[in-house]
């Protein structure tokens, strides 16, 4: 597999908007459908919402397929058919897998300010599991500077949540201006920048990546990114595409 990096501009991807919702899709979703957009690595939903006050998703169903809500501001009500729910704020993973069918609404939990969140898909290994749901919160390790693994599948990984897909791992870090962060080395790899802005190697001279900004890599090295100002970054490291 050749070694490839692929910037994709906040500005270039897809909007959906309603009265109490901003969407902006990294890959097609709904009605934004790109066939050359559909996915990267097992990662096919990147979606970085903001939901007014009193918004949100009424009971919707869901099936074989593993979601992860990491919310960067406010508060995010979950509740589903198979009896769960909670209250998602920053510095708390979720993730609901779908599994054999559940329905599921989210509500933005004020009724005064929005609620910003990035909510990821992945698919799992099997299809016909059994529905579930995991929140945790991580405390202190996202101040470290580092890399903090929020959900895995991957044998070996210390994570707050699992996921039912052992080919890939969701990280996360917070970072302070100048601090410097080597990603991981996997053949596929996905930096979202959920805030703030970074600087990293590129063919010509330093890549510049804003918020809102995704780098989608494959065969990737490790490659080190530094923060320009205090930042907030996503990364999903997969060892496998879909269908392999």
């Amino acid at each position: 597999m050749p070694a490839t990096v692929q910037l994709r501009r906040a500005a270039d991807r897809a909007v959906t908007t309603t009265a109490w919702l901003t969407s902006r899709h990294s890959f097609s979703f709904g009605d934004h459908y790109d066939p050359d957009n559909t996915h990267h690595g097992v990662l096919l939903v990147n979606n970085d919402d903001i939901v007014g006050a009193g918004g949100g998703f009424d009971t919707h169903p869901h099936r074989d397929m593993e979601i992860l809500t990491w919310v960067l501001d406010g508060s995010l009500v979950h509740r589903d058919s198979a009896g769960n729910s909670g209250v998602v704020y920053p510095g708390l993973a979720q993730r609901m897998s779908a599994g054999t069918g559940i329905l599921h609404s989210e509500r933005n939990d004020s009724a005064v300010d929005p609620v910003h969140f990035v909510q990821m898909w992945v698919q799992p290994d099997e299809a016909g599991i059994d529905p579930s749901y995991q929140q945790h919160e991580l405390g202190d390790d996202l101040v470290s500077g580092r890399l903090v693994t929020i959900a895995s599948g991957m044998p070996g990984h210390d994570a707050a949540i699992t996921i039912r897909n052992r080919s890939a791992a969701l990280h996360g870090a917070r970072l302070r201006t100048g601090d410097r962060l080597d990603l991981p080395a996997a053949p596929y790899l996905h930096l979202f920048v959920a805030r703030g802005r970074l600087a990293m190697p590129g063919p010509d001279a330093a890549a510049e990546l804003a918020e809102g900004d995704a780098v989608r890599f494959t065969a990737s090295d490790g490659t080190r990114v530094t923060a320009c100002e205090p930042s907030e970054i996503l990364v999903w490291e997969m060892h496998a595409a879909l269908g392999e």
